[in-house]
């Protein structure tokens, strides 16, 4: 008798045998989606309310993306910053026009590029004022999350993301969000350079700033001359109902930075700089190899223009009005939130007391009953749907996860 091949490895096996194990993926494989649906590899939908964590605001298979993607694709790929390409230099001009405070763009890959690029200009314009390195910190606010790098990593003032990566740089210091007594005390220490935050923590339970902190944290930055840093890479682009999440603050930041979304899926992050800052890095400054590639680029314009098109906005606001009503209909049945908050569609619903710390368990029954939906910590429900999710795509998404909620309630 002939002895049977050993059957082959699933995909699922190929990932826990070859991958750093630094993830730990839900046990199925994605294939394919369109819109707000996403079908894996056994032919099962899903709704997506997580869009690649508020990265593909334009849903799957956008058309208007994929032709751009596909044009430039037979064209060129990469050129580096030796050369010019025309996608990259219209992209920044782009990007300027759409930002009110911007002089200049530095394009990169990601989200924790931008933010690493971010915290060298602080400290290189801190330099250039003639300060000494003990009075070029930046201020961070706890929960933040500004990326995995060295330095981006020691700016996330969450422990968890820190620890065994010690000796971490110098040159943070951390407060707590909203808190505007501890940032007066904080500047009146003196050594500030600038103040870093997200105008919509993500990470740390999709938490808004309080209205009046942005504005207070310009005013003081002002008046003791440090920049303002603001992070929109999860809740910018659209995320929260205007272009910038800063708009709804009405301030004037001196650095933004971005990604996730600027490439609806496409790897690209920038950083957007106003005057004070525009001409601090001169040639050999700051560098990237991939940076603005023809290709990201090209993908780059095209979400630029849809996500800020007052067609998206308004649905924008129109779907995150029916997600937090369905949000509201579900907690009177089952009572599992103490709170739902956030702008736009960055909706977090936080676990009552008797749940918390189970938003995990949540999202493996949400993925059973067809929707894949994410966490912001281990208590909060993150809710980051395609900025062109539509009625019934919400409706169905929110059908399923009142069965997964009265599941979960049940077990």
């Amino acid at each position: 008798m002939h002895e049977s091949a050993p059957a082959a490895p699933s995909l699922t096996d190929l990932g826990k045998r070859y991958w750093l194990p630094v993830y730990k993926p839900r046990d199925l494989v994605l294939d394919h989606g369109r819109g707000a649906r996403v079908w894996d590899t056994a032919g099962r939908e899903y709704i997506d309310f997580g869009a690649g964590i508020a990265v593909n605001a334009l849903g799957h298979q956008d058309p208007d993306l994929l032709s751009a993607l596909t044009a430039q694709a037979q064209k060129l790929w990469h050129s580096s910053n030796v050369f010019y390409t025309e996608p990259p230099l219209r992209l920044a001009e782009e990007l300027v026009r759409a930002a009110p405070f911007a002089e200049r763009v530095f394009l990169c890959n990601s989200g924790a590029e931008a933010n690493e690029a971010a915290i060298k200009l602080v400290r290189k314009w801190a330099a250039s004022k003639g300060r000494p390195p003990e009075q070029r910190t930046i201020v961070t606010f706890r929960g933040s999350f500004h990326g995995r790098t060295l330095a981006t990593v020691t700016a996330t003032a969450q422990p968890k993301y820190q620890q065994g990566y010690e000796p971490l740089p110098a040159g943070f210091r951390y407060l707590d969000f909203n808190d505007v007594a501890a940032l007066e005390a904080a500047f009146a220490e003196g050594g500030i350079a600038a103040v870093m935050l997200e105008p919509v923590q993500g990470e740390g339970g999709v938490l808004p700033a309080a209205p009046g902190f942005l504005q207070r944290v310009r005013e003081l930055c002002d008046r003791h001359e440090a920049l303002l840093v603001l992070d929109e890479i999860q809740c910018g682009m659209g995320r929260t109902g205007s272009l910038f999440a800063h708009a709804h603050d009405h301030v004037v930041p001196d650095i933004v930075t971005l990604a996730k979304a600027l490439g609806c899926g496409f790897p690209i992050g920038a950083m957007l700089v106003g005057p004070q800052v525009a001409e601090v890095m001169q040639f050999g400054a700051h560098g990237t190899t991939f940076g603005g590639n023809p290709m990201a680029a090209t993908v780059a314009r095209v979400a630029l223009a849809k996500l800020a098109s007052p067609g998206v906005l308004m649905n924008v606001e129109r779907q995150a009005n029916d997600l937090r009503a369905g949000l509201a209909r579900i907690d009177r049945e089952l009572g599992l939130f103490a709170e739902v908050r956030g702008r736009g569609l960055m909706i977090g619903a936080v676990l009552a007391d008797a749940y918390k710390g189970r938003a995990g368990e949540i999202l493996d029954h949400a993925a059973a009953h067809g929707l894949l939906l994410l966490q912001a910590g281990p208590d909060v429900l993150r809710f980051v749907p395609p900025l062109t999710i539509d009625d019934d795509e919400v409706a169905e998404g929110l059908a399923r996860l009142h069965a997964a909620l009265a599941a979960f309630a049940a077990a």
